[in-house]
């Protein structure tokens, strides 16, 4: 008999993993059903908003598609772990938060109507068609934040200058200016950015995405970018 067959190994049942949250289905039904309602809800009222507003019939369910396609974009956004920038995040939440408010005031505003305690007038009419474009021009620019990569914290030490500006008669406002990164520090930084980049999208680091993340300019971008697609460039050109 072996040394197995003599000791055989105990295989340890499964044990749930304590940080994994054991789901309600109780809750995840609840809000199932709270969601269905509210889309519907939120769905009729839009769309007969845009119908008195003199949207063709056809086309009025377009908006509340465009409110809540917005509303689910930026909260998305919002609470992605992927969202690397804090302005992005920010604008995210404002933007989820203004179109659930947009959809809640669309809603009001067709049932008052309908209740006759709300006339229509040309303000509401012209609100109701700005709608697409806003949201369009909204969601271009939370797609150009997106993309952007928070640069990492600069050193706040600096030499302070010997005079005191508290002490003069029309005292200014000190502007930090942050230090003089060398070549190699913003190499570091462009290695570190491209590789943020190439985990959320899958691809290079871009030359405008690059310039906007380390805060330099377009040819300095131009030359990192460069360099990071042909490392052994800056050694063939290196002086002997």
């Amino acid at each position: 008999m072996s040394a197995t067959d003599a000791h055989p190994t105990l295989v340890p049942e499964s044990v749930p993993d304590e940080d994994d949250p054991v789901r309600d289905w109780w809750v995840m039904i609840g809000m199932t059903i709270a969601a269905v309602s509210a889309a519907v809800a939120s769905f009729t009222g839009l769309y007969g908003l845009a119908t008195v507003a003199g949207w063709p019939v056809r086309l009025a369910w377009l908006l509340p598609i465009t409110i809540d396609a917005h509303a689910m974009t930026s909260a998305r956004v919002w609470l992605a772990s992927t969202t690397r920038s804090a302005a992005a995040r920010r604008f995210a939440r404002t933007n989820a938060l203004g179109a659930i408010a947009m959809s809640i005031t669309g809603n009001a505003a067709y049932h008052a109507i309908g209740a006759g305690l709300l006339d229509l007038s040309w303000p509401i009419v012209v609100l109701v068609g700005a709608v697409p474009a806003a949201v369009l021009g909204l969601t271009a620019h939370l797609h150009a934040l997106r993309s952007r990569i928070d640069a990492p914290p600069l050193a706040e030490d600096e030499p302070k200058s010997g005079r005191d500006d508290a002490s003069s008669p029309h005292p200014k406002r000190r502007v930090r200016r942050p230090p003089r990164r060398t070549d190699e520090e913003l190499m570091d930084a462009a290695r570190f950015a491209d590789a943020q980049y190439r985990q959320m999208h899958g691809r290079p680091i871009t030359r405008d995405a690059l310039r906007t993340s380390l805060r330099i300019s377009t040819p300095k971008a131009t030359e990192l970018r460069r360099q990071l697609n042909d490392p052994d460039e800056s050694e063939d050109t290196d002086p002997s």
